[in-house]
């Protein structure tokens, strides 16, 4: 053993003992615990200060500093002390007047409070509101949208479509389907900049327009399988055409439960007619102002973001390969989005926004 300064030598008892080789190997041990628990072992076996540091990894003063501590302490001097820190210099009084400023005021010339307005209001620093509106996850630059279905049929309504969605008829294909209208052929102005390492792929902001397609989509409930086509536009006409598609496409003993929104070309007398002719078809109304119960809604959101928001497309009949090809390679595996709210969270949500409007 190395020579060093004489030290006095732990007396460690069996149940210490055991106790500290637990701290040493548990798994969940904090790194610098477990190296002061293995520390005080190594002391306890008669190495001194020198020898314990240099198999621990520690000074000399350290080796020493929690050997003292856990002589006097036990297991309990092993840990950091809390740190008291700087003193306060914001009481818990002007945290809640600035809580209170933030969510029951406006300043004089502004739709909203940004730190440095509210910071010469409450007469701090813009860093100081900025740690108060975090701790309390305030952020008043951000605001969303909502729009509450005023449907006199909202519940029946509801409650048909999420039933298809989570327990679908027998023998029955559910679709949603809806049309994605003004996707925008963009061709950006100058060649866009691939990525490369610390650098995000850059295009410019203008661009040339090339025209406009309207995909239709159904999307199938139960496989996530998309069927769809681009047209010109978004008519009665282009609408029953691409039922015909889905009728030529489906197995004729099927029945299949369309669920659509409340667009005036789902509901016109030709429409209606069509219906007529085809029995195994219906047609399930969502809610007014109720898109988020679509599914085939999240679809388009997916295809929004991977394929036409950042793309340049030079003509309308390449635009509409893209999303076509797309498509094609989604359904080669495809698979469903998995709904989770049942009716009555629906109904609490709402409830809730309800009460925020009393």
């Amino acid at each position: 053993m190395a020579a060093g300064r004489p030290t006095i030598r732990l007396s460690l008892s069996e149940e210490q003992r055991v106790e500290l080789i637990r701290m040493v190997e548990a798994r969940k041990t904090p790194q610098a615990e477990a190296k002061r628990a293995r520390a005080v072992l190594l002391s306890a076996e008669g190495c001194d200060d020198k020898e314990v540091g240099r198999q621990v990894g520690f000074s000399n003063a350290t080796a020493g500093k929690w050997r003292k501590r856990y002589a006097a302490e036990g297991i309990a001097g092993l840990t950091d002390a809390p740190r008291c820190g700087p003193p306060r210099t914001i009481d818990d009084e002007k945290v809640a007047d600035i809580l209170r400023l933030t969510l029951e005021t406006k300043p004089t010339k502004g739709t909203h409070w940004s730190t440095r307005t509210m910071a010469r209001k409450a007469g701090i620093s813009n860093e100081r509101v900025s740690v108060i509106w975090r701790t309390f996850g305030l952020a008043p630059h951000r605001a969303e949208t909502f729009q509450l279905s005023t449907d006199l049929h909202f519940v029946e309504k509801v409650r048909d479509v999420v039933g298809l969605y989570v327990s679908p008829p027998q023998n029955a294909l559910v679709l949603s389907v809806d049309e994605k209208s003004q996707c925008q052929a963009l061709e950006r102005s100058q060649p866009i900049l691939p990525m490369m390492c610390g650098v995000p792929e850059r295009s410019s902001h203008d661009y040339f327009r090339h025209g406009t397609t309207t995909l239709f989509a159904a999307l199938d409930v139960k496989t996530g399988e998309v069927f769809a086509q681009c047209k010109p536009r978004h008519r009665q006409k282009e609408f029953l055409e691409f039922l015909r598609h889905i009728e030529r496409s489906t197995p004729s003993e099927l029945s299949i439960h369309v669920i659509v929104d409340n667009y005036s070309t789902h509901k016109t007398k030709a429409v209606r007619e069509w219906l007529v002719r085809h029995p195994r078809w219906q047609l399930h109304f969502i809610p007014t102002h109720s898109s988020w119960l679509n599914q085939v809604e999240r679809f388009f959101a997916k295809i929004t973001l991977e394929v036409i928001r950042r793309g340049s497309f030079i003509s309308v009949a390449q635009l509409r390969a893209a999303i076509l090809e797309y498509i094609e390679e989604h359904n080669k595996n495809a698979s469903p989005f998995r709904w989770t709210a049942t009716p009555e969270k629906i109904f609490e949500k709402i409830e809730k926004y309800c009460s925020k409007l009393d």
